[in-house]
């Protein structure tokens, strides 16, 4: 039989990711739809803030457009991955992509005086009715227990 060799570093402690780059913990004391509230929040805002930094490095070859940008979006990973300790996935995904979808029609409109016609406003509309809906309306496990808890 062979034997293996004793590693030299077993009784090191390992460092992992999160010792350098700890996620962000919210306070006990909050609840979870106002944790997720604020992370959808904030992920539009660095979500739209990276989008107008992209243009501008689109539109200019800015760099510090390009680097400011960059920032943005490593910045958005790390508010998206420690969002996911606390809410759904769906939830705060969806719930961010409406909130980016409402900026950036509006940062278009008033900003780069892109005009829409009616019917895509209408669109727009319907479009962000059906995801409330996704967003708010009860998911299937909450709403089975709200069955069964009234019977």
């Amino acid at each position: 039989m062979v034997e293996r060799a004793r590693s030299p570093f077993k009784d090191v402690p390992t460092m992992s990711v999160t010792d350098v780059f700890p996620l962000i913990k919210a306070p006990e004391a909050w609840p979870v739809p106002v944790v997720a509230t604020i992370a959808m929040v904030c992920l539009a805002g660095l979500d739209l803030l990276g989008a107008l930094f992209a243009k501008e490095w689109a539109d200019n070859g800015s760099v510090r457009a390009l680097v400011l940008g960059a920032g943005a979006f490593l910045v958005l990973f790390w508010v998206y991955a420690s969002s996911l300790r606390y809410a759904e996935l769906a939830l705060v995904t969806m719930g961010w992509v409406v909130m980016l979808q409402v900026g950036l029609v509006l940062i278009d409109r008033w900003r780069y005086g892109v005009e829409l016609p009616t019917g895509k406003w209408v669109a727009i509309g319907i479009v962000l009715v059906a995801q409330a809906y996704l967003v708010l309306a009860p998911s299937a496990e909450r709403a089975a227990s709200v069955a069964g808890a009234g019977g």
